[in-house]
Parts: structure tokens; C-alpha cells; sequence
């Protein structure tokens, strides 16, 4: 079992920046791919960008050139870097690593972009 638990989440006005970080409660080095998801208000969950063991990532392409993924293995920690934020980017933002055939999900963090 792991814990996963974002931050960074917060208020910013259109065109800035934000960088959401996810912990794990354990080692990563066995997540097989680990992902940011976001739900915005009356609309299904969407997959933003994955990140696998190898580091190949895969982008949304609503976000491709403003978002960036990442993780740090050695922290346990996985993010995203959020640049030329827009209104339309406004929802709660889950992280979620794949291990194997185990789905772990954080609790989500809200990204508002209004001005």
C-alpha cells in the first residue's frame, strides 16, 4: 500500500505558474508509470500527463508546451509544472501512480486561474 499526497495547488491569476508536487509514503522506483489527472466542474476526469519508469512522457494536448512532468525517485516525489496558466485549467488535480495492477490515487489539490 502507499499514500499519495499533492500540494501546491492555490489561486493564480491567468498567465502564471504553479507547481503541484505529489509524495508517496514509499519508494517509487517500482511505479510503472505515474500520471496527473484533473476533473474541472461538470466535466469528467481527464488524464494530463503521465510520466513512466523511464521517463517517457505523454501530455494532453491542451496542456503540451505549458505543463511540465516530472519525478524525482530518489524523493519519492512526483511533479508538475504548470506555466501560462489559463481559465480553462481550473479543477481539482489528482495524482496517480500505476504499480504493476494497482491503481493509487491522492486526495487532489484545487487549481483555481482567475483574475
Amino acid at each position: 500500500q502507499v499514500q499519495l499526497v499533492e500540494s501546491g495547488g492555490g489561486l493564480v491569476q491567468p498567465g502564471g505558474s504553479l507547481r503541484l508536487s505529489c509524495a508517496a509514503s514509499r519508494s517509487t522506483f517500482s511505479f510503472n508509470a505515474m500520471r496527473w489527472y484533473r476533473r474541472a466542474p461538470g466535466k469528467q476526469r481527464e488524464l494530463v500527463a503521465q510520466i513512466s519508469s523511464g521517463s517517457n512522457t505523454v501530455y494532453a494536448d491542451s496542456v503540451k508546451g505549458r505543463f511540465t512532468i516530472s519525478r524525482d525517485d530518489a524523493k519519492n516525489t512526483l511533479f508538475l509544472q504548470m506555466d501560462n496558466l489559463k481559465p480553462e485549467d481550473t479543477a481539482v488535480y489528482y495524482c496517480n501512480a500505476i504499480e504493476w495492477a494497482t491503481d493509487y490515487w491522492g486526495q487532489g489539490t484545487q487549481v483555481t486561474v482567475s483574475s
